[in-house]
């Protein structure tokens, strides 16, 4: 390759990068203007008198602690039943042999195709009926149903590449079948798991359509409602919305900045041999 050809590549990758950033760039930009400041013509605008006031109005008046725990106790929960289902099924998928097996395969990977929204209507007729609306279970249901499908398709993919020899060692030695897919297959597959957990984190994280629909006590809201605190009938305070914004999207980027290696591993390693 020549130095001329690095060059453009650099060039273009580094384009790229500032495209994929700039979001991220405007968001900080604007989180600390005032709500006078917002009307222009200006992409990108530097802050007179930067207003960290509205970090203040973020914390206080969003509610944001309050909120924060309620997110992460409903993507924590999110995320321990996707890895286990989607861990046990992607076993039972490529490992056991019984009958229907491709069958179901083929049913699981069909939640994959469907949005969660489309599921909204249903889900609260039948959380109404049940009680389950106003309730951290009405959250972590859907959220697990809609995540498992891809848990699974990723791990089976991933579990394909790995020997059969080792578990017949623990046969062997007298390992369960618990045993096996917890000690064994696990740890083997955790570049592929924390792939999941990054992508069940991400999308349970910012989801707001389904819990503003099922959720109505200001005690069990997440994350995203903290950002209506500050729309208003006739006005809103548009910069502390954009530094609820900035504080909820910090924990995202520091879990895909800390595995993003893995998840590269996990995805690729499915892709090709799923």
């Amino acid at each position: 390759m020549t130095k001329s050809t690095k060059t453009i590549l650099w060039v273009f990758f580094l384009i790229v990068a500032l495209v994929q950033l700039f979001p991220l760039i405007w968001l900080v930009d604007f989180s600390f203007l005032s709500s006078n400041e917002f009307y222009s013509s200006s992409v990108l605008k530097w802050p007179s008198d930067p207003q960290w006031q509205n970090y203040i109005n973020a914390w206080v008046d969003g509610k944001f602690l309050r909120y924060f725990i309620n997110s992460a106790f409903v993507t924590s929960v999110t995320i321990l039943l996707t890895v286990i289902l989607s861990l046990t099924l992607g076993y039972a998928f490529t490992r056991m042999q019984w009958k229907l097996r491709p069958v179901f395969f083929t049913i699981i990977l069909l939640g994959i195709m469907i949005p969660i929204h489309a599921t909204l209507l249903p889900n609260f007729a039948i959380f109404k009926a049940l009680g389950l609306t106003n309730s951290y279970l009405g959250l972590i249901l859907p959220y697990t149903a809609v995540s498992v499908p891809l848990g699974t398709f990723i791990l089976t993919g991933f579990m394909r590449s790995i020997p059969k020899a080792m578990e017949e060692s623990a046969v062997v030695d007298g390992a369960n079948i618990y045993r096996i897919v917890f000690q064994i297959i696990a740890p083997l597959t955790a570049p592929a798991l924390v792939t999941v957990i990054v992508t069940t984190f991400l999308n349970c994280w910012n989801e707001f359509i389904m819990a503003s629909t099922f959720l109505s006590k200001d005690a069990l809201k997440t994350l995203p409602f903290s950002v209506m605190n500050f729309a208003g009938q006739y006005s809103s305070d548009y910069g502390s919305q954009f530094a609820v914004m900035v504080l909820t999207s910090i924990p995202a980027i520091v879990i895909y900045a800390i595995f993003n290696e893995q998840i590269t591993k996990g995805v690729t390693a499915g892709a090709v041999k799923g």
